[in-house]
């Protein structure tokens, strides 16, 4: 797996190692995981199952993940760019 064809390699990214065996465990779709992935419309997780998700991320990076970056975030990039972010900060 190559980051050129958008597939990441998540084994020297501990945020994208975390976010990509969370989303592993918690879908039972096909689609192949990437930066480019949309959370919603190509997974197809609901709020509930966002929240959960978001909450699973939380526990593993000890970070709080606050509700309006949650809204920002449409795609497995974005999200692991806003995580990266917020664990910066810590």
């Amino acid at each position: 797996m190559s980051p050129r064809n958008g597939v990441m390699s998540d084994s020297v990214d501990p945020v994208r190692t975390v976010v990509f065996d969370i989303l592993r465990t918690a879908t039972r779709s096909s689609v192949e995981l990437s930066d480019r992935t949309h959370i919603v419309n190509e997974l197809g997780l609901d709020s509930v199952a966002i929240m959960d998700f978001v909450m699973e991320i939380e526990d593993r990076l000890d970070i709080s993940v606050p509700l309006h970056r949650i809204a920002e975030v449409e795609t497995i990039g974005d999200l692991v760019a806003t995580l990266r972010d917020l664990k910066g900060k810590d």
